[in-house]
């Protein structure tokens, strides 16, 4: 993902709610969130090039989602796919802090990145820039390709819009517009990242239209107090029209 604003344990009927979009090249393969045949409890999208994924849930309620951290001068040659590392967070057995730091302790392989990883009961965020691991405390946030809660001005207005829209939960629609804001920013409000001004411009709204790269889908996660979960997931084409919509529904299976 490349834009995630969550709000945890800020609502009283849902402890769990994301709203995210995917940004990534156009011509990069991917699938829609659907139940993986080789790993049956997980529920997410695939990256078709990888294997990977940006964004899923497991049956079990665990939950895990990655922005990579935009920084041309930590590129690593040859580094394995981060997509991976949702699917590690989503299969292990650990709480969320120790499934973080464990991924941590590998995470120089990487190019840098964000995790967030929950197991029902406590959400984390692993920022591979610094290895820092830390639980977070109930409130709502905004991740994108930098720290968390960092003041990039389409994640500080996302963030705001879903504060304001947690009341008439659920209302997809006030989500997907949220999502599907295609203002950029002032130029004087532009967050310097090592990459061309235009680049800056291109990348600052909420929704991307770029050459070759932009919003492929956003996302609408819900988990109930009750255990039952929503993600509703709409895939968008290169002209930023609707491709595909999904939505899968089901009850968290904890183990007792």
């Amino acid at each position: 993902m490349c834009l995630i604003v969550f709000a945890w344990r800020a609502h009283p009927h849902y402890p769990l709610v994301v709203a995210a979009n995917r940004d990534e090249y156009l011509q990069r393969p991917a699938a829609p969130a659907h139940w993986w045949t080789d790993a049956p409890d997980l529920l997410a999208g695939r990256d078709l090039e990888a294997g990977g994924t940006w964004m899923g849930l497991a049956r079990n309620g665990r939950f895990a989602a990655l922005t990579n951290y935009r920084d041309p001068s930590r590129h690593v040659s040859g580094a394995p796919s981060r997509g991976a590392l949702v699917r590690e967070a989503l299969v292990a057995s650990g709480d969320a802090q120790a499934t973080l730091r464990q991924i941590a302790a590998n995470s120089t392989r990487h190019a840098a990145f964000n995790l967030l990883a929950g197991d029902g009961d406590s959400l984390g965020v692993l920022e591979s820039t610094t290895g820092a691991v830390r639980l977070l405390e109930p409130g709502i946030y905004g991740l994108s390709n930098h720290l968390l809660d960092s003041p990039w001005p389409k994640l500080v207005k996302a963030r705001a819009r879903l504060a304001a829209l947690l009341p008439g939960l659920p209302d997809d629609d006030a989500a997907l517009a949220l999502l599907r804001d295609p203002t950029p920013a002032p130029d004087p409000h532009l967050p310097d990242t090592g990459i061309s001004l235009e680049w800056e411009r291109w990348l600052s709204p909420a929704f991307i239209r770029a050459p070759g790269y932009g919003t492929r889908c956003s996302s609408l996660l819900l988990v109930g107090r009750d255990g039952r979960s929503r993600l509703r997931e709409w895939t968008w084409d290169r002209h930023g029209e609707l491709r595909s919509e999904v939505t899968h529904e089901f009850a968290v299976e904890r183990s007792s």
